[in-house]
C-alpha cells in the first residue's frame, strides 16, 4: 500500500461514516442540534463542505469545483446559530455538493506527487497539519471529528444503530 492510497482510504472511511450518519435522517432532522448551543447537522454538513473546498484549494489552486452562491456565508461561523430552514439544504444537495468536492480531492490527491506530500502545508493549517499529506489526513479526518455530534442526534430521533 502507498501513502497515496492509505490518503484515499482515510478519505472514504471519514465520508463512509457521514454518509451512513444521514443516511435515514429527514432535511427536517439535519436541523436537531445535539446540545442547546451546539451546530446542528447542516450547519456542520455545510461546514465540512467549505472546509474542505477552502483547504484543498490551499493545497492545489483551482482544483475545486465552485460552491453554489452563499453557501460558505451560509456555513461560516457567524452563521452557525441560525436555524432559518430556508438558509440551508435539503440533505439530497449537501450529499450531491459533498461528492462533487470529494472527486475534486480524490482527483487533486491522484496529480500530486508522493514528494509533494512532504511539502509543507499552508501556513494557516501548519500548526495542526505541517505537511500536505497532513492536510489530506484532515480532510478525510474531519467528518470523524463531527461524528460523535451525529450519532448524538441519531440517539435523539431514536434511530437505530449504524456501525
Amino acid at each position: 500500500m502507498t501513502t497515496k492510497d492509505a490518503l484515499l482510504l482515510n478519505l472514504e472511511m471519514g465520508l463512509f461514516v457521514l454518509k451512513s450518519y444521514v443516511s435515514d435522517l429527514s432535511d427536517a432532522d439535519l436541523l436537531r442540534r445535539p446540545a442547546p448551543k451546539a451546530n446542528h447537522l447542516a450547519w456542520q454538513l455545510g461546514h465540512l463542505i467549505t472546509s474542505e473546498h477552502q483547504i484543498m484549494n490551499m493545497i492545489a489552486p483551482g482544483s475545486m469545483p465552485p460552491l453554489p452562491p452563499g453557501f460558505a456565508e451560509n456555513h461560516d461561523k457567524a452563521a452557525a446559530g441560525v436555524d432559518d430552514p430556508a438558509r440551508f439544504l435539503s440533505k439530497t444537495a449537501y450529499l450531491e455538493i459533498f461528492d462533487q468536492q470529494r472527486a475534486a480531492t480524490k482527483k487533486a490527491l491522484a496529480n500530486l506527487a508522493d514528494a509533494d506530500l512532504d511539502k509543507p502545508g499552508p501556513e494557516p493549517l501548519r500548526r495542526v497539519a505541517p505537511t500536505v499529506g497532513a492536510c489530506l489526513v484532515l480532510v478525510g479526518n474531519h467528518p470523524m471529528m463531527h461524528a460523535g455530534q451525529f450519532a448524538v442526534v441519531r440517539r435523539l430521533l431514536d434511530k437505530p444503530i449504524l456501525i
